[in-house]
């Protein structure tokens, strides 16, 4: 049972979580630590917890969770998106008495997640994915990092230690998400050459090693020189381009180990910061918002040390741009056109958290590929 200053755990957790549009979330010591006692929190993965990607990332935040005294973690690996996770969740649920369940995985949103939370309205729900809308249940919500942010940071590292301009990209799926990430890349990239260019590879799934090598080796046959990518576990992609003698940027979490000569730096999610907030939000009493999200002013995304990749240029070139960021500077200052010609970014300056950036369906001029 959590205890917290007279309000009951049940009372709590069914207490409707009114929409945020953020959530600003800094380092201070959990009031949880003396709050919380026996709160369960369950976490999902769709892959190997040691995955160097997406599982990864996670997986590493849950950490802090696990050192808050008083806050018991649960976690189950290599769930698949099918009614294989439902079952994990009434797992987590009925014999572990979880009241916190946090599924990982794009696909356990619709209709897992959802149906979960009107079947257990006592205890909370909360997705890495920006899908949650006011129709769904209240119990349930959404939190995500801007990862885009870091790619862009990425890519201003990778326009500069690149000796040809010519970037590759392997990528997942065309989604909006994927979109955003390889059109930042190449916008920081021509801040420092304008001329670079960057070829993308769409594999067609969130984890297919074979397809990603292939579409490594591809990009580096077509004279690319520093390989990034989009996928769950970028390993692969990582490994197969340092054997290849070319430069990577990583995705997700750090692969810094996997490419000794040629890593630059890499786009990493900072869970830890939206975790921590959530622990010390219990502790406090207060609900949880429904939606939580941010970029590297709200410290929830953040890039890899640098690697022997990394130029003198590419570091303080990159190190000028985080600065920034972090101050809230926006990247997208002027009009942009798609790889087609087509004006699809009228109206800039764009925050960086603009609902236009959002919705992308196209790629950016100087981006070689096809988003559909």
């Amino acid at each position: 049972m959590l205890t917290m200053a007279g309000v009951n755990r049940r009372k709590f957790l069914q207490t409707t979580a009114a929409s945020a549009a953020g959530l600003t979330l800094g380092t201070a010591s959990f009031r949880a630590a003396r709050a919380a006692t026996d709160l369960t929190v369950g976490v999902i993965y769709v892959g190997a917890r040691d995955d160097f990607g997406w599982n990864q990332a996670h997986a590493v935040a849950v950490q802090a969770l696990k050192g808050v005294p008083g806050v018991k973690v649960v976690e189950e690996e290599n769930v698949p998106e099918t009614d294989a996770v439902a079952k994990t969740m009434e797992s987590m649920i009925n014999l572990d008495g979880a009241a916190l369940i946090l599924p990982t995985s794009f696909g356990y949103y619709s209709p897992f997640m959802i149906e979960e939370a009107k079947s257990h309205p006592d205890v909370q729900f909360r997705h890495a994915a920006p899908l949650w809308t006011d129709k769904d249940p209240k119990n349930a919500g959404s939190y995500f990092a801007f990862l885009d942010q870091a790619h862009y940071i990425d890519g201003v590292a990778a326009g500069a230690a690149s000796v040809s301009g010519k970037l590759g990209f392997v990528a997942a799926k065309p989604i909006g998400i994927v979109l955003r990430n390889i059109n930042s890349f190449l916008l920081g990239a021509r801040t420092v050459n304008p001329k670079a260019t960057c070829q993308v590879i769409f594999t067609g799934e969130w984890s297919l090693p074979v397809r990603e090598a292939e579409a490594t080796n591809a990009l580096v046959d077509a004279g690319c020189d520093l390989i990034t990518c989009h996928v769950d576990g970028p390993k692969v992609v990582i490994q197969t381009a340092e054997s290849r003698g070319v430069k990577t940027c990583g995705h997700n979490a750090s692969q810094a180990p996997l490419a000794p000569k040629g890593f630059v730096t890499g786009a990493e999610y900072k869970w830890i910061t939206i975790y921590k907030g959530f622990a010390e939000l219990l502790g406090k009493g207060q609900p949880l918002p429904n939606i939580t999200f941010g970029g590297y002013d709200k410290d929830m995304v953040q890039n890899t040390p640098y690697g022997a990749g990394a130029t003198d240029k590419a570091r303080m070139a990159a190190d000028a741009a985080i600065k920034d960021l972090k101050a809230g500077k926006p990247i997208w200052t002027t009009a942009v056109k798609d790889n087609k010609g087509q004006v699809v970014l009228p109206n800039a300056p764009y925050d960086n958290y603009a609902p236009d950036l959002n919705s992308m369906t196209y790629l950016i001029e100087g981006v070689i590929g096809s988003a559909s």
